[in-house]
């Protein structure tokens, strides 16, 4: 199955406020790429500078690999939860369409992007051009180092964003989405309001750089 539709170009001179965004995360086997599978997925629209409840998704998905005790601990899904499941090749055709058109959101975004590049068997670079990484923006807005260990629910405690189940993978994509809105909103105030700014300060190079420096010396 071909990847979802990548959002026009031109939407990168568009606000956020105007723009069609998916928050996505991930619950895994283990952070090895190449062994590890997705057990879990939660999607959630952010459409017109608003997140869309309704339109969520969440789908438990059965690995081809168990998950490791670490993992287990971490997300909480046994065996026999994902016995019934359906594998990522049927669950593809629901994250295909969740994410088709829009701009990727996600919290650490690594993880995200990688799986799906494997999901959907293309490279990361494709990816990488229409995601934006909310802990970057994050980090963009407290004026963090690059390398700071910010975690979803720490930044969610910062800016007064409810989270009700960590690790849950609906409720984190939720939680991203929320952050997503507070953040972007203080970065439009900050100069950098538009997707290609947003997307900008996650891929870093030259103009992330250039409005990491804006951001920094806004006030």
């Amino acid at each position: 199955m071909s990847e979802p539709a990548r959002p026009p170009r031109a939407i990168r001179r568009a606000s956020w406020r105007d723009s069609a965004f998916a928050s996505l995360d991930f619950e895994t086997t283990g952070l090895d790429v190449r062994r590890d599978d997705v057990v879990s997925f939660g999607v959630v629209p952010v459409l017109g500078g608003r997140v869309v409840l309704r339109e969520a998704v969440h789908r438990l998905v059965a690995p081809s690999v168990p998950s490791s005790p670490a993992s287990v601990r971490i997300h909480g899904l046994l065996p026999w939860e994902l016995a019934g499941a359906p594998p990522v090749e049927e669950a593809r055709a629901e994250l295909t369409a969740a994410l088709d058109g829009r701009i990727l959101l996600a919290w650490f975004a690594e993880l995200e992007v990688a799986f799906l590049s494997r999901i959907f068997d293309t490279g990361e670079r494709p990816w990488w051009r229409r995601t934006v990484d909310v802990r970057r923006l994050a980090i963009a807005v407290e004026r963090a180092p690059a390398d700071s260990r910010l975690t979803l629910t720490a930044a969610a405690g910062r800016f007064d964003v409810p989270v009700t189940s960590p690790h849950e993978a609906l409720d984190d994509a939720l939680v991203t989405a929320q952050l997503f809105l507070v953040l972007a909103d203080r970065l439009d105030r900050m100069g950098a309001g538009r997707v290609g700014d947003l997307v900008a300060l996650t891929r870093g190079g030259r103009a992330g750089r250039r409005l990491e420096r804006r951001v920094r010396a806004a006030v």
